[in-house]
């Protein structure tokens, strides 16, 4: 069994930096990661405020560039499936799809999946219609007309992006106010492709082999109103990918694990960064940061080990 001093699971930017920071300390590094290395910063189109890039930063370029930085500093990294967590004794055991490694110190970096929305049509749809990132599939809608469900951020910001291929952007949103950062919502409210419907929920996704209608119900006069697009993007927020680790890690009643300002969990040499993690504000500069400061963290317990 392979024994590294710091294993870290997940590879978007906060598990980057953790193998950055982790590496550089002489720390010998492993990174897991199942899919795409970057997360979900490495689906977002365009990055603005990202310091250091005042012309802004494709997410895909921004990933690039920190697992280029971390593979220099020799980090390990492989493509697996995280399945368990495991306390022996002093070390941890990190279960994947492949094998079981050990460690000293662990890292938790597996970030947030998209919610579903939940109605009939999502499901029979996912990939003939219903997607959940705009930068992956925009490209397929070009002229076409789509929607975005949702009226945070991510939902604003794949709207936008998706006026550069879709003919029409329709944005459904439960209230009469998006909850939108202002610079946002100004830019959505000048886009002559980009149509609001206000106080809805979308109650079925309607078609034969692929999306052909959405049928929403607007909250207030309980009408139903049907719009005939190609697409429907969800973008109603995130799911902590903490399920793995439930059993031992402490989390809050949304799943996202509860940690201290050293990014500690409640096991000793055991730590969460990231989208997983608690915290107020969920952004690259954000992940990086707690990938930083976990790093640091973990090595100090590995010194204390070793000098025992």
């Amino acid at each position: 069994m392979e024994y590294y001093d710091v294993i870290i699971v997940g590879g978007g930017p906060a598990g980057l930096a953790a193998g950055i920071y982790s590496a550089r300390a002489k720390m010998k590094t492993l990174l897991i990661e199942k899919g795409l290395i970057g997360g979900q910063a490495a689906t977002t189109s365009e990055i603005e405020n990202y310091p250091g890039f005042p012309e802004s930063v494709g997410g895909p370029e921004l990933c690039e560039l920190m697992e280029k930085q971390a593979k220099k500093f020799n980090i390990d990294i492989r493509t697996e499936e995280f399945k368990n967590l495991s306390i022996s004794d002093k070390l941890k055991l990190v279960e994947t799809s492949k094998g079981t490694y050990q460690a000293s110190a662990v890292i938790l970096a597996m970030g947030a999946e998209p919610k579903k929305l939940g109605v009939k049509g999502e499901d029979e749809f996912r990939g003939a219609g219903v997607s959940y990132c705009a930068t992956c599939d925009g490209f397929f809608y070009n002229g076409k007309k789509v929607m975005v469900v949702g009226g945070g951020d991510t939902a604003v910001e794949e709207a936008l992006f998706l006026t550069k291929f879709a003919e029409k952007v329709f944005v459904v949103h439960r209230r009469d106010q998006l909850r939108a950062t202002k610079i946002l919502q100004e830019r959505a409210f000048s886009n002559k492709k980009i149509e609001i419907i206000w106080n809805s929920v979308v109650k079925r996704i309607e078609g034969s082999n692929k999306v052909e209608r959405v049928v929403m119900e607007n909250v207030k006069t309980k009408q139903e109103k049907t719009v005939e697009v190609d697409g429907v993007f969800m973008a109603i927020g995130y799911t902590p990918t903490s399920d793995a680790i439930k059993k031992i890690i402490n989390t809050d009643e949304a799943g996202y694990v509860i940690t201290d300002e050293e990014m500690r969990t409640n096991i000793r040499g055991v730590y969460a960064v990231g989208d997983i993690r608690k915290k107020p504000l969920r952004q690259v500069i954000t992940a990086v940061s707690d990938g930083a400061v976990a790093a640091v963290s973990a090595s100090k317990y590995v010194e204390e080990l070793k000098n025992v």
